[in-house]
């Protein structure tokens, strides 16, 4: 890269340094961060609905143990009542019944440490009235429909006269539930701890590793800002890839475009020096009495002066038509019209060098919409080309065919072609080829293919040696379609009406 004494780019511009993002502001700790997030919330809510399930079904399992043991006791206190034909005296029953000295059923009632009944056992008579506490608390009140439904339904001969019902609160029931819940806790929080962790080294890793193609990007784009070409290397065929196919591609196009415009420069300068040169000189002669100012002097700086002001239209008219600010006067067109116009223009040109100059039209004529001047100027060009390089006796065809939604027109000539390496310069600003006959700016073809783009079209060019060159180009046709035949015949020139 070539840099001025002040050690900048040769455009004057600053270098853009990469400024320093704080750590917090980059954005792998900002994936990190996300990551993190996620994988709190998502073994948060997992620990809410494991808790809530866990404690649910426990509640449901202890429950169901209540009642299975109070219909396994049931018996016993229809047999007592049975006996009795009363609930009187059952308190103390049941307390033997407890302390395994009644025999029985009682041994299946659950027993703690040193043989301490762990179940709390509750009768109601046939009216809800607790008649009977294993802890003489509750005796004499009432138990609603709601609590009976909890029991076991004690029955003598078909009648209804009780309920029995096992309570583990507040007993070492109570506090083994609490203890399972308690570890199922605080497992959950080991898990989510545990899971914390790893979402921590894997974000780490993941966030790193999906920033490392951006900070390459970032890295390239400064190389770029400071006028470096510069490429990334590729991985994956994701967006990020996308984006860092798209990156070497506009960096490819960049560099590209920078050569040209240097290239440009240059030619503008080489081309604008040979004119100038002449004019210089020729004034410096004059003004020194070397020649006298005779006309044909003063017509010779008239050309040269004329070749001066034709080169910078057309540099103008290029650069205006590449910028997308070339104005277009566009109309329906009689593009068989304006062929046969251009034919006539070159007709006696063609006869002087003893070429034949044809023109194909098809039997029906249709409209297209572009600035009649312009595209005059791009047939113009071509037939001029085509004319100067082919062979005395030679011949060029001017033709057009319809398509549905485009005319094509093309340009050929039986001249001495043009080699394979040679065809992809040819639209290049300046370019005039190796050959014999080549003349003008050189910015012809470069003009054409601008000015066809700006009506929507297409030019391209199809060449062998020794067999020829035909150029071709596109236009819309308009809407509006005029019907009728051809009309006429060009003059000077001879027309065939082509098989559609």
């Amino acid at each position: 890269m070539t840099v001025d004494s002040e050690g900048y780019p040769e455009t004057g511009q600053v270098p853009v340094r990469p400024r320093t993002i704080p750590v917090l502001k980059r954005l792998w700790v900002k994936l990190l961060l996300a990551f993190m997030v996620v994988a709190i919330m998502a073994v948060g809510v997992i620990a809410v609905l494991v808790n809530r399930t866990t404690t649910r079904q426990f509640e449901l399992y202890v429950s169901q143990g209540k009642e299975i043991r109070a219909a396994w006791l049931a018996p016993e206190f229809a047999a007592y009542y049975a006996r009795t034909g009363s609930w009187l005296g059952v308190d103390t029953w049941m307390a033997s019944l407890q302390q395994g000295q009644a025999g029985g059923r009682g041994q299946g009632l659950g027993r703690g440490q040193g043989g301490v009944v762990t179940d709390r056992l509750l009768l109601a008579d046939a009216n809800g009235r607790i008649v009977a506490d294993s802890q003489g608390e509750l005796v004499g009140q009432s138990l609603s429909g709601t609590d009976l439904s909890a029991g076991v339904p004690l029955e003598v001969g078909g009648e209804p006269v009780g309920t029995l019902l096992i309570v583990a609160e507040g007993t070492p029931h109570a506090s083994l539930e609490e203890e399972f819940l308690r570890q199922v806790n605080k497992w959950l929080m080991w898990a989510g701890l545990v899971a914390g962790a790893v979402a921590l080294v894997l974000g780490l890793v993941l966030a790193r590793q999906l920033t490392a193609p951006i900070r390459d990007l970032t890295d390239a784009a400064h190389l770029l800002a400071d006028g470096e070409a510069a490429q990334v290397e590729v991985h994956g065929q994701d967006e990020i890839g996308e984006l860092g196919l798209a990156f070497n591609q506009m960096s490819r196009s960049l560099d590209r475009q920078e050569t040209l415009r240097r290239n440009l420069m240059a030619d503008i300068a080489h081309e604008l020096r040979t004119p100038i040169t002449v004019i210089r000189g020729d004034l410096e002669a004059l003004l020194d009495g070397v020649f006298e100012p005779t006309p044909e002097a003063l017509a010779s700086l008239h050309e040269e002066t004329l070749m001066l002001s034709r080169l910078v239209d057309d540099l103008r008219a290029l650069a205006q038509a590449e910028a997308g600010q070339l104005q277009l006067e566009r109309e329906p067109t009689d593009l068989a019209d304006l062929l046969r116009g251009v034919v006539a223009s070159f007709d006696l040109m063609a006869e002087s060098q003893g070429q034949t100059l044809d023109l194909e039209l098809p039997a029906r004529p249709l409209v297209v919409d572009a600035d009649r001047q312009r595209v005059r100027q791009v047939v113009a060009n071509l037939v001029s080309n085509a004319l100067r390089h082919a062979p005395e006796s030679g011949r060029v065809t001017v033709s057009a065919l319809w398509g549905p939604d485009e005319a094509r027109v093309s340009v050929s000539d039986d001249g001495p072609g043009i080699a394979p390496e040679d065809l992809t310069h040819l639209f290049n600003r300046f370019w005039r080829g190796g050959t014999p006959r080549a003349e003008g700016s050189g910015l012809g073809l470069a003009i054409s293919r601008e000015l066809v783009r700006a009506h929507g079209g297409r030019i391209w060019v199809e060449s062998a040696l020794d067999q020829g060159t035909t150029f071709y180009f596109t236009l819309p046709i308009s809407a509006d379609r005029w019907e009728g035949q051809s009309a006429g015949v060009a003059p000077g020139g001879r027309e065939r009406v082509a098989s559609e």
